[in-house]
């Protein structure tokens, strides 16, 4: 059996080997699953939500222990990954209600009466990410299953134990064996097993632009549905007149919150001129007291990165970043004391960085801020659009107009008024434009469409032949 060593990023204490799964481990996966998906369709919906709310009552019960082995296994400081597990307990329960959203329509047609369905379409294959390991498998499993679907799931090989215990609670809840197959290993081998495997209907991938291209030329190959979750590079605009101290508290959460490591977090502020000075004395004395290190203390602000690739990359970039703009803040690894055992790296902020730099155009997925300077509003919604994502921005300022302008301006397919880039509501649809996706979205009833299938049914009850609108021209 090959195995993989997974640590703690905190502490680089090793947890326990995960299984090393192979193309043969994913085929019996998906046998499972088409086996057990005519079944499960086939039940009630009120079942089916009925199972999802024994999973939300479980997940409940299990709280703490879920938070701790995220913080082990990710690095989330203990509050976040508190937050995270009580989302995933919301997830559940928010689609345990939706079998009302899946009733279709009635629309009269010559002769009878048309009725829609809302299908499920077989067996969903769901590839996640490591940095949010509960929230974005429960928002892609729970509408998948509530719609009749079954599931084969393979989660970061960094994160698996967090995905381990997430199917363990599904099994203690009673989900009928073969409704979600977990499978570990590495993207390159079960992954592609996994988008390749002609009983696999519908893939939704959350993860980088490079590895979304490739699953989509792979899936496309086959005519597969396809849901994209992608990359991001996410601005805040901050105009002259904004609440200063609000945008503060808004960027330094977006940007360093989860250490960077999040698709809607925040890594370029677009600022007036005017008030970029003010602004980045704010930042930086709050930034200069995040405090880092184990997420296990409640009192520390910044975890580590998830490995040391990772802090590669970051440094990579910040040395990218000292050849483009003026660096404010941080710039390094952090290796002192506590964190010397880690894969910890400072808060980081350049100001003086151009619209089209390298550091204001790359997804870093670190604590790396950029700090642009522009002369007024259009200036700035051209800056906010000037790149090949878009996923999540924000803007503040007291000006209605202004907020307005950029709910229409803003080409990304989530815009804060007053509020920092990261963020994610249960019942609200979640994703992105350009290379942030393919247009699918998570979260809220929207969801749903991705793992359904229109079904038209034509009744007539006139007693003679109804001919198409197309065969009745002159």
């Amino acid at each position: 059996m090959n195995t993989s060593t997974v640590i703690n990023p905190a502490t680089e204490d090793v947890l326990r080997d995960v299984e090393l799964l192979d193309i043969d481990a994913v085929d019996d996966a998906v046998a499972r699953a088409v086996a057990a998906q005519r079944r499960w369709a086939r039940l009630a919906p009120a079942e089916r939500a009925g199972a999802l709310r024994a999973f939300a009552a479980v997940v409940d019960a299990h709280i703490g222990e879920l938070a701790a082995l995220e913080v082990a296994n990710s690095g989330h400081p203990i509050g976040q990954a508190e937050w995270e597990a009580g989302h995933v307990r919301d997830v559940l329960t928010y689609y345990a209600a939706s079998p009302e959203r899946l009733t279709g329509q009635q629309i009269p047609v010559a002769g009878g009466i048309d009725i829609t369905f809302n299908e499920p379409l077989g067996v969903v294959g769901i590839i996640t990410p490591w940095n949010f390991p509960f929230c974005i498998p429960a928002w892609k499993i729970a509408p998948a299953l509530v719609a009749g679907n079954t599931v084969v799931f393979k989660p970061s090989s960094d994160t698996p134990h967090c995905a381990t215990l997430l199917v363990e609670l599904m099994d203690q809840a009673g989900f009928p064996a073969g409704t979600v197959n977990l499978v570990t290993g590495a993207g390159g081998e079960v992954g592609d097993a996994i988008v390749d495997n002609p009983d696999v209907s519908v893939i939704s991938f959350t993860g980088s632009s490079a590895t979304g291209k490739g699953i989509a030329v792979r899936a496309g190959a086959k005519l597969k549905r396809l849901s994209l979750e992608l990359g991001g590079k996410n601005a805040i605009v901050v105009l002259a007149d904004a609440d200063l101290e609000l945008a503060t508290d808004g960027i330094v959460w977006s940007a360093f919150g989860t250490t960077g490591q999040r698709c809607t977090a925040a890594s370029r502020v677009i600022v007036e001129r005017s008030v970029v000075g003010p602004l980045l004395e704010r930042l930086e004395a709050r930034a200069s007291r995040l405090r880092l290190g184990s997420g296990l203390d409640a009192a520390v602000d910044v975890g580590p990165l998830i490995n040391a690739g990772a802090v590669e990359k970051v440094g990579r970039y910040v040395g990218i970043g000292r050849n483009e703009g003026e660096l404010v803040l941080g710039g390094e690894a952090a290796r002192a004391g506590e964190l010397a055992h880690g894969h910890f790296f400072a808060p980081t902020i350049f100001r003086d960085v151009a619209p089209m730099d390298r550091i204001a155009q790359e997804e870093i997925f670190g604590p790396v801020l950029s700090v642009i300077a522009v002369d007024d509003y259009a200036a700035a919604a051209t800056a906010v659009n000037q790149t090949r994502y878009g996923l999540s921005s924000s803007i503040f300022t007291r000006d209605a107009n202004a907020a307005f302008r950029a709910m229409r301006d803003f080409e990304t397919g989530i815009v804060y008024v007053n509020a920092g880039t990261t963020g994610a509501e249960t019942h609200l649809p979640f994703g992105g434009w350009k290379e942030t996706g393919n247009g699918h979205r998570e979260a809220g009833h929207a969801a749903l469409d991705t793992y359904t299938e229109w079904k038209s049914i034509y009744v007539d009850f006139s007693g003679r032949l109804q001919r198409a609108q197309i065969d009745n021209q002159a």
